[in-house]
């Protein structure tokens, strides 16, 4: 891995939408690391050197709410919710678990990068 390349780990059981979102964050400059499911994204984070984290929520063996409570009590990186369920009770239970932002999918590429960027940016700041 570069790792002068911002790494961002990209969480979904869906192999087509792993392919497509490692398609525009490489297009846009960044390092992708995959993983199918909630299990197999913590054992990625293990290995650390990842940034921020893009994270469904309907996932066979832990859904992406199970997953984000598990990280939040070992990583303070950011994670932005990038799911198809769009329910108000959803995103507000997310948010309160600790993701950092909710894209509902369909998205466009340009706003996924944008909202990627801005979170970085702020982290990058507040950590100077």
């Amino acid at each position: 891995m570069d790792e002068n390349k911002t790494t961002i780990l990209v969480v979904d059981d869906e192999e087509y939408i792993r392919r497509l979102i490692s398609r525009i964050l490489d297009d846009a400059g960044y390092q992708v690391v995959t993983a199918a499911s909630g299990k197999e994204a913590l054992d990625r984070l293990a290995d650390s050197g990842i940034n921020l984290v893009l994270l469904d929520i309907r996932m066979p063996d832990m859904d992406g709410f199970q997953t984000l409570g598990l990280l939040r009590k070992q990583y303070s990186l950011p994670v932005i919710m990038v799911t198809g369920v769009g329910e108000v009770t959803s995103v507000s239970d997310a948010l309160s678990i600790g993701a950092d932002d909710y894209v509902k999918k369909p998205f466009l590429a340009r706003e996924l990068v944008a909202r990627i960027e801005a979170k970085l940016r702020r982290i990058k700041r507040d950590s100077t």
